[in-house]
């Protein structure tokens, strides 16, 4: 059963429609470019790992950027506040520059890191309160439209090749039954342009227990796409075009600081007399400069029917299938002046209801991708329709298994989180016993 998400259909604004068929089997072209460069040296790389969490109360950070210092090297905590980040041994020699919104960022020598169990504690930044009287904009809205308006100016202006480490993962309650995991090329178009980015799929593996699905194939489709298309900066269109801003209320609700910068925190809603499912959420602003630095929302489901035409593309005709919470976050980082895209997921909560069961089931979707490196390139070494991933893709039927020990060699990914974590060691029991006994 593929399921669709709304960062590509919404009634109103969402205008992309590439997920109108089954996705096709994906075409694996071998890859040249410097993002992907094979080195046959052994272990040219440190690798570190730990966790991220604020001082005062010793909770975790989730989604705590950790950039090397000086490169485009980076990765992301989990949703645990643990991080995973391989550094090329060229690079050991400088530092790790760990940032969250609302905490002072902190500066630290990779030279004095362990290898496992690294804990580093950010301190709460406080906003001083004159600032904000100062530097306060009158109209939430005109701020809004301001920092669209600037995004030709803030944002890359640049095609970069940019490497990204994307997850999807499906839950039956809280137990893992389906996960894909990829390395992928984006070719990210500049900000200034409206031409769509582009995928390639590097690397990509998967596992999926289907005994644990109630016989219902959830599916995601779109893969990594599902992720890209939550950069609202790039795509405005698909939640904020000019003509839908009119849709919602903007309202100031607090400040925070971050990297020094005074960040503003909008809050928007649909106006109440509006019926289709639109959206909620934060902006996080940067006063000074209008620029966005983040942004957490979600679709208001109020129709439970008009939600699930949304995101089901296909169903038996004795099951209903409903979401009951999809949410959104999108994260950008700032180097040399410009911003660009760094983070962003993707969650969907579902009902699965039989009509001739007394209970219904619960399942839930997580999809992620982080930017773990990038260069700027000529707009020439953009990818050939050939060698890019269908946006009607399928990851989890694309993918091959968890046979590969070595599989993601040097590049960056996402920590997994203990449950995942646990899910990929007892894969690689099953096959390595699975092996053993036809030996």
């Amino acid at each position: 059963m593929p399921i669709k998400t709304p960062s590509m259909f919404s009634p109103i604004q969402f205008k992309a429609t590439f997920l109108c068929i089954i996705a096709a089997l994906v075409m694996l072209v071998p890859q040249s470019s410097l993002a992907f460069q094979q080195n046959n040296a052994e272990l040219d790389y440190n690798e570190y790992s730990g966790e991220v969490k604020e001082a005062s109360s010793n909770k975790a950070l989730v989604f705590a950027t950790l950039t090397v210092e000086g490169t485009n090297i980076s990765t992301i905590s989990n949703t645990e506040g643990n991080f995973l980040l391989k550094v090329p041994k060229e690079h050991i020699s400088k530092n790790l520059v760990v940032s969250f919104l609302g905490y002072k960022t902190k500066t630290l020598p990779i030279s004095d890191l362990e290898r496992e169990g690294n804990e580093i504690s950010l301190e709460v930044s406080v906003t001083q309160l004159s600032e904000i009287n100062i530097n306060a904009p009158k109209d939430a809205m005109g701020l809004v439209k301001e920092t669209l308006k600037n995004r030709d100016e803030n944002y890359f202006q640049d095609p970069s090749l940019m490497t990204a480490f994307y997850r999807e993962t499906i839950k039956r309650r809280r137990k893992n039954v389906s996960l894909a995991e990829a390395v992928v090329n984006v070719y990210k178009t500049p900000y200034n342009i409206v031409r769509e980015d582009a995928v390639e799929l590097y690397k990509a593996r998967k596992s999926t227990d289907y005994s644990k699905l109630d016989t219902v194939a959830l599916k995601l489709q779109g893969g990594p796409y599902n992720t890209l298309y939550v950069d609202m900066m790039k795509y405005p269109e698909y939640i904020f075009s000019e003509e839908s801003l009119t849709n919602y209320k903007f309202t100031f609700d607090r400040s925070v600081r971050t990297n020094d910068r005074l960040i503003y925190v909008i809050r928007f809603n649909q106006h109440e007399g509006i019926l289709e499912p639109l959206y909620q959420g934060e902006l996080y602003i940067d006063v000074e400069n209008k620029i966005l630095t983040g942004a957490v929302f979600s679709l208001n489901i109020t129709d439970r029917d008009q939600a699930a035409q949304l995101f089901v593309r296909r169903k038996p005709a004795k099951v209903d299938v409903w979401p009951t919470e999809v949410s959104y976050r999108v994260d950008y980082r700032e180097k040399n002046g410009k911003w660009h895209y760094g983070y962003s997921s993707v969650f969907m909560e579902f009902k699965v209801d039989w009509a001739d069961k007394w209970f219904n089931s619960q399942y839930s979707m997580t999809a992620e991708m982080a930017i773990t490196d990038w260069e700027t390139v000529s707009k020439d070494e953009r990818p050939k329709y050939r060698q890019r991933i269908r946006k009607s893709i399928i990851l989890s039927d694309e993918a091959t298994g968890f046979s590969d020990p070595d599989f993601w060699g040097e590049y960056n990914i996402i920590e997994p989180e203990k449950s995942i974590e646990s899910a990929i060691k007892k894969i690689q029991r099953q096959l390595r016993r699975s092996e053993r006994n036809s030996d």
